[in-house]
């Protein structure tokens, strides 16, 4: 792999090694990615466990509380992505996105109850919705459109470091300083002041920017046919996608391993994010991203089943696996999907429709898991949700997989 020092996109490849050169663009995003998701991640670490155990709250209010992280973000999406085309300047958007987001962190410091702790994260998510498809539409005008893949991967595998420190750092606080999770939030406040630093000084503010006349935004040109099957799949699929922390709660249940380690769930997710981010992206440009991201789901059932069946150690690296093989398989090449169904000038607009969807989605499956949970238990509940999640995958593939 190999860094450019330009950020137009790149096509000319190294004779010796055969491989296309990263704008330094993307790179450059996935260090502000890599600081901000230590910031949030460590944070997230710590929630599932602190607001069931510590505060007391039923598997239900968790759920709503998830539903929120999952699905707040969605509510302004659509919003970032049109004054991103519209202005021309998605660095600048995203920029206010990252800033929000880290003004959160010092408000995440005197939140002491559930109302203010989900007005926080609301807040919080509502700054990553801004920001997220801005992003990747830069990340997208920076790349050479053959290995668009191969680039969202190399972003999300710096990010995927970032998601992979957080959780460590929380779990070093908290093993030497017991209940110190006021340490943890400032630490965390830290890195996103870092984070947001990086984007404003290192990133060109005309990065990703494709002029335009102000004349209205014509979403018929967005909605084509091939776009509307994107987000009627990734929707539905997003419905069977119930958050993170209810996995690694599962877990927790039916591994029996002292609570301590629950922080750790989320590294064994993120090292095998990280490992399979960039191959799964350049998989995606050789046989298709559309196959990718659909069949990536199948990855996602299967850790749902060995979270439900998992007893040792090996049951529990093997959901974890599956987990962070999931997100290699899906949150890049999501993007680059949405990416290639719009002209240039709705990219960010087009980016932000699918992430929209497929947040709201995970939104309701996140409230609707925690009362199926609730209702039947963990693991009935997985189980259940699998198998709809493999049905899900063979009614929608021949729909996305059409040209």
């Amino acid at each position: 792999m190999y860094l450019s020092l330009s950020d137009r996109p790149q096509t000319v490849k190294n004779s010796a090694a055969g491989r296309t050169r990263i704008a330094r663009t993307v790179v450059t995003l996935g260090m502000v990615s890599l600081l901000t998701d230590i910031s949030s991640e460590s944070v997230s670490a710590i929630l599932p466990l602190y607001l069931t155990a510590v505060i007391g709250l039923s598997t239900v209010a968790y759920g709503f509380v998830d539903g929120l992280y999952q699905g707040v973000s969605a509510l302004v999406r659509i919003a970032g992505g049109m004054v991103a085309d519209r202005s021309g300047r998605p660095q600048r958007v995203a920029l206010f996105g990252y800033g929000l987001s880290m003004v959160a962190r010092v408000f995440l410091l005197f939140a002491g109850g559930v109302a203010s702790i989900s007005a926080v994260i609301s807040a919080d998510r509502i700054g990553k919705g801004v920001r997220t498809a801005p992003r990747d539409s830069m990340i997208t005008a920076a790349s050479d459109p053959a290995h668009l893949g191969r680039s969202f991967g190399v972003h999300r595998a710096l990010d995927t470091v970032g998601a992979a420190i957080g959780p460590l750092l929380a779990f070093a606080i908290l093993w030497a300083i017991p209940d110190g999770y006021h340490t943890v939030l400032t630490v965390s406040l830290g890195f996103a002041v870092l984070g947001v630093v990086v984007l404003a000084l290192y990133v060109p503010k005309d990065a990703g920017g494709v002029k335009r006349t102000l004349e209205p935004i014509r979403w018929q040109a967005a909605l084509s046919p091939s776009m509307l099957r994107l987000l009627g799949v990734a929707g539905v699929l997003g419905l069977l996608t119930v958050g993170d922390g209810f996995v690694y709660l599962a877990l927790l249940d039916s591994a029996g391993f002292d609570a301590t380690w629950f922080p750790i769930l989320y590294v064994g997710t993120n090292v095998a994010y990280l490992a399979l981010a960039v191959p799964l992206g350049r998989l995606s440009d050789r046989v298709g991203r559309a196959r990718v991201l659909v069949l990536g789901h199948l990855l996602l059932a299967g850790s749902y089943l060995a979270a439900c069946t998992a007893s040792g150690t090996a049951g529990v690296l093997a959901a974890l696996g599956l987990l962070g093989a999931f997100y290699a398989a899906t949150d890049g090449v999501l993007a680059a999907v949405a990416a290639g169904t719009v002209p240039a000038t709705l990219r960010t607009s087009g980016i932000a429709c699918a992430q929209t969807v497929v947040a709201l989605a995970r939104m309701g499956a996140s409230v609707g898991f925690g009362a199926l949970w609730f209702t039947i238990g963990p693991q009935q509940a997985l189980v259940l949700v699998a198998a709809a999640l493999a049905v899900a995958v063979a009614a929608g593939a021949p729909l996305l997989w059409r040209r």
